[in-house]
């Protein structure tokens, strides 16, 4: 699974073997529901409902892997479905319509699972802003960001109609809510693909404008309102963190990534990332550069930035700290091979659910 992400006529994706945050919640009860892009596989075997998760409503991978946007004749092979579980109800949704739908998705799973007083997760990994971009009727046209903005306006609306059901059901207070994205703007598509502010760089690369990205999170139980934390914490954090505010324990005999930053999120004294060493891969899966305490090293080029006072990574002081720069690939090197050599398997699936190669242009918008 590092290296790359995985195209329609690819036959592996995340080893079922794997837990996931539903998988470990599910086994203690909690319905578990996935709303929006899935994209860790679409063979049978590798789809949310083989890996925790009770329902699946969206599509298998990402949205430009699709005829919508692409005119009659173009010469792209394959089309997008999308699911309900396993099932395609629909060839070619309209992408205008996506947020909207698995927004309602997610607070129909919501409001059964309240009305029947049963703990639940829901996962709601929304289709954008990864390009193309479609903002439903409602929001078009309503921001000052283009339509990139118009995308961003209504994915505020899904939040707010989640967090709106929350309310509704008198569980707000009692429900954990994260909101986070995976990597930084697609700096090709300038205005449409987002921005970092004063972070240097974007998807796909090392810079920190595609590796930091914001994190909310909401437990009033756990997490003091208005605390900004500065520590190192990654997405791989998550798992291991929500199993110990439920209650859930994790399996003892499988090495995970990821830490408890509970006192992290909690802002007790003196509390710091338990992430030691982080290391940064390239879009293939290379060893790219490492990050430990406020120090990054890139391997390639050598240039080491002081991220405490330097997060636009302008200032190179390798030369100012040639022993950092040595212990710091020794470092990478070391944890690599670590990994390396303890990485477990991806899942292979030699038949398809449906053709991959199929072409099934979007129904034409009726006349006036």
């Amino acid at each position: 699974m590092q290296e790359h992400v995985i195209f329609p006529t690819y036959d592996y994706g995340l080893h079922p073997a794997e837990d996931t945050i539903a998988d470990v919640l599910s086994r203690e009860g909690y319905a578990t529901g996935c709303f929006g892009k899935w994209h860790l596989g679409h063979r049978d075997g590798l789809l949310p409902t083989d890996q925790g998760f009770d329902v699946f409503v969206g599509i298998p991978y990402s949205n430009d892997m699709s005829q919508f946007h692409r005119p009659d004749g173009n010469k792209y092979t394959h089309s997008l479905p999308f699911l309900h579980d396993k099932k395609i109800v629909e060839w070619e949704p309209d992408q205008r319509l996506l947020t909207r739908r698995c927004t309602e998705s997610a607070v129909d799973f919501i409001d059964a699972n309240a009305d029947a007083d049963r703990p639940f997760f829901a996962y709601v990994p929304h289709a954008m802003p990864h390009i193309p971009l479609y903002a439903s009727e409602d929001f078009e046209g309503t921001s000052r960001r283009g339509l990139y903005g118009d995308v961003i306006e209504e994915i505020d609306w899904s939040m707010g109609e989640i967090v709106a059901a929350l309310e509704r059901h008198g569980i707000l207070d009692d429900t954990i809510v994260v909101f986070a994205t995976d990597n930084g703007p697609w700096l090709p598509f300038k205005q449409d693909g987002g921005s970092a502010g004063p972070l240097a760089g974007g998807k796909g690369g090392n810079k920190e404008g595609g590796q930091r990205v914001p994190c909310l999170v909401r437990h009033p139980a756990k997490i003091p309102a208005g605390l900004v934390v500065r520590e190192v914490a990654t997405s791989m954090d998550l798992l291991p963190t929500l199993g110990a505010w439920t209650g859930v324990e994790l399996d003892p005999e499988r090495t995970i990534d990821g830490h408890d930053i509970t006192a992290l999120l909690g802002g007790e004294k003196d509390a710091t990332s338990p992430t030691e060493v982080f290391l940064y891969y390239t879009a293939h899966g290379k060893l790219a550069g490492i990050r430990q305490g406020r120090w990054k090293l890139m391997l390639e080029s050598g240039s080491l930035h002081d991220l405490e006072v330097d997060v636009s990574e302008k200032w190179n002081l390798a030369k100012k700290h040639p022993q950092v720069v040595e212990r710091l690939r020794g470092e990478a090197a070391a944890l690599d091979a670590a990994i390396t050599a303890e990485a477990r398997p991806v899942l292979k699936v030699p038949e398809p659910l449906w053709d991959p190669a199929i072409v099934v242009r979007p129904e034409p918008e009726p006349g006036p």
